[in-house]
């Protein structure tokens, strides 16, 4: 049978509505331009904000930048980690693993997430202001560039008990930490170009004490940072305050030192001086040691994924007024 020329294409519209793929509204689709139109200074005010806070607390750009990994990787990049504990619901922040999460770091999103609903209120979401100022932080300090596509939601739950199992510890296998990392989309040359995020920020002594001290001291630890850190944390038990830089050489400097100091025995976390033992992962510190710009690379395309992980559309999130509170005051 022969279709009528005034028929058929109707006939195509309906044969392409069949077969085209459904598209959620709760996609989000991100871009390095989402705020040119609704918030031309939204650059502005980040870069301002993240220059004044970095240069009155130097340790602004690791905690914030921990503090973007810690909300990445539970449900996704949505900012859920900033979000108050109240007496309907304990938050994701509130858990131990993250009581050590700096305030600095939660300190500068709020100041952004003021100064831009001042300047273009209720467009912002607190998922992106993270996001861009962790970027601009780890640029500050010495770090590669790489871009943030901005138009993430910010997540409506925030629950304290499902941050175990998530985030890595410092006492996890390789294949555990890599299992968490895989989970999220990472090949295991990601997650050590990430480890290396520790070349900035320090730790707690609680985090590694059990290195230093007892039957089970770590004697693979280089002598002399042993016996420093065993004086700088004799009264950890007390002061569970007291901690000591990720990265003994440059502790405020974004570079690859962190890979050398793991081959001189100087890694402070169990979980990094692993990195230096484990038979997969040595190469890759071997090659970030030698090559820091291989390092920066993967580093930066590394960054550029985890902005990616789990982030909210329009039907799934909403734009906080605070980045500590929900819309609704009730969940």
């Amino acid at each position: 049978m022969r279709l009528s020329c005034s028929l058929t294409p109707f006939i195509l519209l309906f044969f392409l509505f069949l077969v085209a793929p459904a598209v959620s509204s709760g996609v989000a689709i991100l871009r390095t331009d989402y705020y040119q139109k609704t918030c031309p200074d939204f650059n502005k005010i980040v870069r301002d904000a993240v220059i004044a806070k970095q240069g009155q607390q130097p340790t602004t750009a690791a905690g914030t930048l921990r503090l973007f990994f810690h909300d990445c990787f539970l449900e996704g990049c949505d900012a859920s980690v900033l979000i108050a504990t109240n007496s309907f619901n304990k938050a994701e922040r509130d858990d131990d693993l993250n009581d050590s999460l700096p305030g600095d770091a939660f300190d500068i999103v709020n100041r952004i997430k003021t100064a831009l609903e001042l300047s273009c209120p209720g467009v912002v979401s607190c998922a992106d202001i993270l996001a861009q100022a962790t970027r601009g932080l780890v640029t500050m300090v010495g770090g590669p560039y790489f871009d943030v596509k901005l138009g993430r939601k910010d997540g409506l739950e925030s629950k304290a008990h499902k941050v175990r199992g998530n985030v890595p510890m410092p006492n996890q296998t390789v294949h555990d930490i890599h299992g968490m990392f895989k989970k999220n989309g990472f090949s295991l040359r990601e997650m050590v170009a990430l480890s290396g995020a520790h070349t900035i920020g320090f730790s707690h002594c609680k985090e590694f004490s059990d290195r230093l001290y007892g039957s089970k001291a770590d004697p693979e630890i280089n002598p002399r940072f042993a016996t420093a850190l065993k004086e700088l944390c004799k009264n950890h038990t007390v002061d569970d305050t007291i901690a000591a830089f990720n990265d003994v050489m440059t502790p405020g400097k974004f570079d690859n030192m962190y890979f050398k100091n793991l081959k001189r025995g100087l890694g402070l976390l169990a979980s990094d001086h692993l990195l230096i033992k484990n038979n997969s992962t040595k190469p890759f510190v071997d090659l970030y040691a030698t090559d820091e710009k291989a390092f920066f690379e993967d580093f930066a395309r590394a960054m550029e994924k985890m902005g990616t992980v789990g982030v909210k559309g329009d039907g799934e999130g909403e734009v906080r007024r605070r980045c500590d509170h929900f819309n609704n005051l009730n969940v």
